[in-house]
């Protein structure tokens, strides 16, 4: 297929609209669905390759979301409208998350962690490690990232972890982060990494009641993500 193929000149089956509607919009890259939002392209360059120019310059969705009307307006292709209408996605998706952690929902469960932070780490490129802040009931008081890392190699200090514990007042917390590979294997790092930050906790009595790796799902693999304390990585 040419670049520069109009997306309706394209087979049904390659246009990012007919296969979200057919498989579903994780099946779409992240150049196809700014495409979506974006419609339309330019004489010569459809909105698809739009799409990766955008990918290209800013690199990460996160990177792209926080892009401003002024910055993605210098993307050719991307006048006014299209600006504001990317603008306002992007805003919408922080908001939504902003209202899932104001619940304060009830974190006793590997399912309900994913649950509020599939989407947000779908995005990420690299390793992002954040950690859950609780409550004596188990219940969220904020999310906090720790640090984010070149692709699959993250660093976390436990000073890092537990100065946040300690200033939210927390009794407890969730480890988070998301393998870019889609694969939520532990690796040894990651194995390490749990059990230096339980030791630490149980000094501060602070618990670590999980460690959550996010991925994605497979025909072979069910779940996108595996749970270090259901594997049996913590100590009884």
């Amino acid at each position: 297929m040419s670049v520069s193929q109009r997306i309706k000149d394209q087979p049904v089956s390659e246009r990012p609209r007919e296969r979200l509607v057919e498989q579903g919009p994780n099946a779409l890259s992240p150049a196809e669905l700014v495409a979506i939002l974006i419609r339309t392209g330019l004489k010569g360059t459809n909105a698809v390759e739009i799409g990766k120019q955008l990918m290209s310059r800013y690199k990460t969705l996160e990177s792209l979301a926080q892009a401003s009307l002024e910055d993605l307006r210098e993307v050719k292709g991307i006048g006014r409208d299209k600006a504001v209408t990317l603008v306002a996605a992007f805003t919408l998706a922080r908001k939504m998350a902003e209202d899932l952690r104001r619940e304060s929902p009830v974190l006793d469960n590997p399912e309900r962690i994913a649950d509020l932070l599939r989407e947000e780490n779908r995005s990420y490129q690299v390793e992002s490690f954040q950690v859950l802040l609780l409550n004596t009931r188990r219940k969220l008081i904020r999310m906090e990232k720790i640090s984010q890392g070149t692709l699959d190699t993250i660093l976390v200090h436990p000073r890092e972890v537990f100065k946040l514990a300690i200033a939210a007042n927390a009794a407890a917390v969730v480890l988070v982060h998301n393998h870019p590979s889609g694969d939520p294997t532990p690796s040894e790092a990651d194995i390490k990494v749990t059990r230096d930050l339980i030791r630490a906790g149980q000094l501060l009595k602070i618990e670590v009641l999980d460690h959550i790796i996010l991925g994605r799902r497979t025909e072979e693999r069910s779940k996108d993500y595996a749970s270090l304390r259901e594997l049996g990585y913590f100590y009884s």
